[in-house]
């Protein structure tokens, strides 16, 4: 008697076809045609979830743009004030004019005063004399945008500060 061989390469593969056309025609016979009450809804769906999703990623956006530029706010005017201190003549007038320079350039960036304030420290009980480092210290609290009942909630995004020195210098 002649042994028949079959090759299990083309088995498997014909076994995989008749398998993949069940169930294609399967698929074909439980989905019939899209039901009236059904057509058109993806448009709709599609608006209102990209709404549902968009919304919030761009309030985020717009918050971490809002502290970014806090802190760019912060910095800078913490440096401005600093130069501007060690270049006055009295104390008191270096304090003046420090939180002048800071609250500028604080709205420079478009901060508002009332929310940011100015601290001046030296190393030496005599702060202009030569050789003191004086350190400026600038605080601001940065506000969640587009809430108008923010102040009143005390909602901030963020509490920004920033700190410089300079040294008086020998010659003035």
């Amino acid at each position: 008697m002649p042994r028949l061989r079959i090759d299990p390469r083309r088995a498997v593969v014909s076994r995989f076809r008749e398998a993949a056309c069940l169930s294609a025609a399967r698929f074909r016979e439980s989905t019939g045609p899209p039901l009236p009450s059904e057509r058109g809804s993806a448009v709709v769906e599609f608006t209102l979830l990209s709404l549902l999703f968009m919304v919030p990623v761009v309030y985020f956006i717009v918050t971490v743009g809002q502290i970014q530029g806090g802190s760019f706010a912060v910095v800078g005017a913490a440096d401005q004030a600093a130069k501007v201190y060690v270049l006055q003549k009295d104390p008191s007038q270096g304090r003046v004019a420090a939180e002048q320079a800071a609250l500028l350039t604080l709205a420079d960036y478009g901060h508002a005063a009332e929310r940011a304030t100015v601290a001046v420290a030296c190393d030496r009980p005599d702060c202009l004399s030569a050789g003191a480092a004086v350190t400026v210290t600038v605080r601001l609290r940065v506000p969640l945008p587009m809430v108008p009942f923010g102040e009143t909630l005390n909602m901030d995004a963020a509490n920004l500060h920033a700190s410089a020195t300079q040294i008086v210098g020998r010659f003035r």
